[in-house]
């Protein structure tokens, strides 16, 4: 399916800006339930979602410190401060408390990203966001497809952005997407992503100059995702719910079979959330994280560990940043251990995994 797809689509006349493009937005509004615009990658999509806010120098924004950096340095190259707020024990996504103790008067938005695509707590969130007069933007790159008190992931925030890389929960090969319900926020993301060209008569500054004529009003950058992966991306879309099924299954099976050892920490679900699970984050007693980890690679088991807090990375070294501020996320990256978690994983795979878990128990 996914290969016909993208040879339909070098068949056709365009490989890029043609009407895949158009096409696939549309799906994912489907999907996402707000109009999104299509780029090339996750860290693009964020990158066009701080544009489209109009990050200024001086300008902060609240983030938690478990995730990947490109949430952080996206804006920070507009010139924004980065402010971190602890994450919550159990699901460490970004804790609304900590959000409102970090508010101040130079505060732009509050950034929650949907660890292992587990929603962060949106409403509790937009309440924060409303009461300050701040944007609300989800990094939704783990959590397509995922559910919060039954509205999907996409809809929530003021801007959504979803990365499509290989190791995500559907794929365009690179690419990214951003939603979004206000019109108008979209719009100025869709022309950061589109080098900032505006081509409507209606909008030009330069009147009577040729039905050829287009002009930049403000700065973007190419941030285009070509025909034919907006091809590859439909088609992984339209089995998105048969993934998450797969993923919950082994979701589901990890949990069992590991449930009866208490030195391991399962990850959470709340119960008004529906998680498509892009990550399996276990947490290991830290003495023997190590051990722990190198056991199951000798094993041929492809675990990582999700993520280093962000103020750890030597760019924030100017920051002068406290760990023992952030107690919940020094813990957690502490004992942090993520297991396989994708939908070629047969039950042989997964029993291979669990019991090579099981076996280190033993030891």
């Amino acid at each position: 399916m996914d290969v016909q797809a993208v040879v339909d689509a070098l068949n056709a006349d365009f490989l890029t800006t043609g009407p895949q493009v158009r096409l696939f937005e549309e799906d994912l509004e489907s999907e996402v339930g707000a109009p999104c615009v299509v780029v090339s990658s996750g860290t693009a999509a964020l990158h066009c979602a701080y544009s489209a806010i109009d990050i200024q120098p001086g300008d902060e924004i609240i983030t938690p410190p478990i995730t990947f950096v490109a949430t952080q340095a996206t804006a920070a190259i507009l010139g924004a401060r980065i402010v971190f707020a602890d994450v919550l024990r159990d699901t460490a996504n970004i804790s609304p408390d900590a959000v409102e103790a970090a508010i101040s008067s130079k505060t732009k938005a509050i950034v929650a990203v949907d660890f292992a695509g587990h929603p962060a707590d949106i409403f509790e969130l937009r309440r924060i966001a409303d009461k300050y007069g701040v944007f609300l933007i989800e990094d939704a790159a783990h959590s397509i497809g995922s559910t919060y008190r039954s509205r999907p992931v996409g809809s929530l925030a003021d801007l959504t952005t979803f990365s499509f890389f290989p190791t995500k929960n559907m794929t365009t090969g690179e690419g990214g997407a951003v939603s979004s319900p206000n019109p108008i926020l979209l719009e100025k993301a869709r022309k950061f992503a589109r080098q900032g060209l505006v081509r409507e008569p209606g909008e030009f500054l330069i009147p009577n100059s040729g039905p050829w004529h287009q002009e930049v009003h403000e700065f973007g950058l190419n941030y285009r995702l070509p025909d034919v992966l907006c091809a590859l991306g439909r088609s992984q879309l339209t089995r998105l719910k048969e993934f998450k099924t797969r993923r919950r299954e082994i979701f589901d099976f990890y949990s069992q079979a590991l449930s009866n050892l208490d030195w391991l920490e399962l990850p959470t679900e709340r119960d008004y959330v529906d998680s498509n699970w892009h990550l399996f984050p276990i947490q290991v007693p830290p003495a023997f994280r190590e051990q722990i980890f190198s056991w199951l690679r000798q094993n041929n088991i492809g675990v990582q560990v999700n993520y280093l807090p962000a103020y750890q990375h030597p760019v924030f070294s100017s920051y002068k940043i406290d760990k023992l501020d952030f107690p919940n996320s020094e813990a957690f990256y502490a004992k942090e251990i993520s297991l396989p978690m994708h939908t070629n994983l047969v039950e042989r795979d997964l029993e291979m995994i669990t019991d090579s878990i099981l076996k280190f128990n033993s030891f």
